[in-house]
């Protein structure tokens, strides 16, 4: 391996036939950078292991701090070459051999701050920084608001390396952007690399029988695009863990320039992925499909007629059509009497429950033990499916032990309420506490010398138990677990500053109907399953009598409308138009019980506009 000082571009050297390199899907500790740094000195440790050790080592986006650190941006930047330093003595102190190294962070660079990879040889006399890639395309929907935190990188480099080839950098999004890969594979990149922080989405059933997220499955359908378009290998990265609900899944792959899988990284979990890679298949590959040729010859004719528009008056050509229905608007979601699939079509609420219940017990884990510090979390038991399910998760994620369930009765609930609570402890084999709430109640009543309604009355009966709760949670050092689904939430279908108190819910982006689903393929009771939900507040209350409608349909009409579908076009898949109207009445007004209080901004610091921290940083 060739030396050089750091910034310093060394000799050409002529490409290796074999390349070892390793992926460290990593699970960073959020914003503790020399944390970070720790770790990734254990990877290098892990190198000596090996009598043929990686020559390099490949770490996902923003391996050093975590993703979604927002305004703590600031906090977590550092400098190139403060990096590098430090990376150099990880390095050493590890007694690692010779390595490349490839690690996504967040940049200072000229008093602005971007996302960044850097590439760099570790273990001659003198370091060498060979390229410092810059994140181009800065998501703006979705989860992400990246551009409110980090500035646009400019260009898209191929440069040498130690193991002389030559490799390209595009991190997470720049990857999406087809020319991209093209600009990298043009100027002459053999592997590109594509570190990456993109949360797992998409739980459909039909999805894929392997049981991956539709992100996964997505990203493996880009990297194979990538590599079989260009002939080139594709290295990406997955970060792994839990940020603000939002998990990374890792499942890095490794992709040959035939647009075939090498290498595959576990699903949730840390991990190296190993793999050699031969380059002279790329000689194969692209003769046996000459397109990067092709793109050689063709792209700088292409750019040179950018921007450039057709000659002419345009008197041949075909006026624009105006369309009656939309009144020339432009698309949008579905409008009345469109001929777009239905919204409805397909089940597309159908969930892979093994994936669901593993997703879920991974977020639990990673929220209760690694992030909030607890050892045993706390479940109010009402003998109802939603909490059922939160238990069978908590103990696949904490185990038996450290799972307690308490059952909060009135003088006025079903009895068969705490049977059933009783009933999935026992299967579980958790302790269940038992502690009537009506004194508490009742008591408040006899204090202000009133009697009140019934939606009163329970609606303190809801915050009485999570006093309880959390109280309890103090006293056992227990993190209390919600169980309020994503139907009740929609609808407003729950007591403010009660049901929605826990901090940590693995059930709220779960439809009621998916959470059934869920609770069948962990086996909780079907007498559970089967019978009708109700918040068991007042005697012979349902849900479904409450809300005027089935969770059945108020969940399609729900998905439907959050898809951006008109009512109208709702209505069409055979709901009545009172039905969807109901659903979309409720669900507009009662966005004020998702949010925390509305405080009046006075200042350029407001919590939750100009100072920006995520709950888990």
């Amino acid at each position: 391996m060739r030396e050089g000082t750091g910034g310093e571009e060394p000799p050409y050297i002529p490409a290796m036939s074999l390349l070892r390199l390793a992926v460290a899907q990593i699970r960073p500790a959020k914003g503790d950078y020399a944390a970070n740094l720790q770790h990734i000195a254990a990877v290098f440790g892990g190198l000596k292991a090996n009598p043929q050790p990686a020559q390099l080592v490949v770490f996902p986006e923003t391996a050093t701090s975590g993703y979604f650190v927002e305004g703590g941006v600031r906090d977590v930047a550092v400098t190139a070459g403060t990096l590098l330093r430090d990376l150099t003595a990880a390095h050493k102190e590890a007694k690692a051999p010779p390595v490349d190294v490839s690690v996504g962070f967040y940049e200072v660079f000229q008093n602005r701050f971007y996302n960044s990879c850097l590439y760099a040889s570790l273990g001659g006399k003198k370091q060498v920084m060979r390229n410092v890639h810059r994140k181009i395309f800065l998501p703006t929907y979705g989860v992400f608001d990246e551009e409110r935190f980090v500035e646009r990188g400019k260009d898209i480099r191929a440069f040498e390396t130690g193991w002389g080839g030559r490799a390209a950098i595009l991190i997470c999004e720049d990857a999406w952007h087809s020319l991209a890969a093209t600009v990298a594979a043009v100027q002459g990149a053999q592997v590109i690399l594509v570190p990456s922080a993109s949360p797992a989405r998409g739980t459909g059933a039909a999805a894929d029988p392997g049981g991956l997220p539709a992100s996964v499955l997505r990203w493996e359908r880009t990297a194979r695009g990538i590599a079989e378009e260009h002939g080139v290998f594709v290295v990406f990265a997955s970060l792994v863990g839990f940020e603000g609900g939002k998990g990374f899944p890792g499942g890095s792959i490794v992709v040959g320039p035939a647009g075939d899988i090498i290498a595959r990284g576990p699903l949730f979990e840390e991990g190296i992925v190993s793999a050699t890679l031969d380059l002279d298949q790329l000689t194969r590959a692209r003769a046996d499909a000459p397109l990067l040729a092709d793109l050689e010859v063709a792209l700088p004719h292409l750019i040179a007629t950018l921007g450039k528009r057709e000659k002419g008056k345009g008197k041949n050509r075909a006026p624009l059509e105006f369309d009656e229905a939309t009144n020339g608007a432009p698309p949008g979601p579905i409008a009345p009497g469109g001929a777009a699939p239905h919204p409805l079509d397909a089940d597309p609420l159908s969930i892979d429950g093994e994936l669901v219940a593993r997703w879920l017990t991974e977020f639990l884990k990673d929220e209760v033990l690694r992030r909030r510090g607890f050892q045993k979390g706390i479940v109010a038991m009402s003998g109802g499916v939603d909490s059922s399910v939160t238990a069978h998760l908590a103990v696949r994620a904490l185990g038996k032990e450290n799972v307690i369930g308490v059952a909060l009765p009135h003088k006025s609930s079903s009895p068969e309420s705490f049977e059933h609570a009783e009933l999935v402890a026992n299967q579980l084999g958790i302790e269940l506490r038992k502690l009537d709430i009506t004194d508490a109640v009742e008591g408040y009543y006899k204090a202000i010398g009133a009697p009140a309604d019934p939606t009163r009355r329970g609606n303190v009966m809801a915050r009485v138990r999570m006093v309880a709760l959390f109280d309890l949670s103090a006293a056992l050092r227990a993190l209390p677990l919600g169980t309020s689904n994503k139907t009740e939430r929609l609808l407003g279908y729950f007591t403010w500053h009660a049901d929605d108190a826990p901090a940590v819910n693995p059930l709220g982006d779960l439809y009621k109907t998916q959470v059934w689903a869920l609770a069948r393929h962990l086996g909780v009771p079907d007498v559970i399953v089967g019978k009708a939900p109700t918040a068991d507040l007042v005697r012979g209350q349902t849900d479904e009598g409450d809300l005027g409608i089935t969770y059945a349909k108020a969940d399609l009409i729900l998905h439907g409308l959050l898809s951006g579908h008109w009512a109208e076009a709702i209505v069409a898949t055979g709901f009545t138009a009172a039905e969807v109207e109901l659903v979309r009445k409720r669900l507009e007004s009662t966005h004020w019980k998702r949010r925390l209080p509305t405080v009046a901004m006075l200042s350029n610091t407001a919590i939750g506009e100009s100072y920006l921290r995520p709950v888990d940083y």
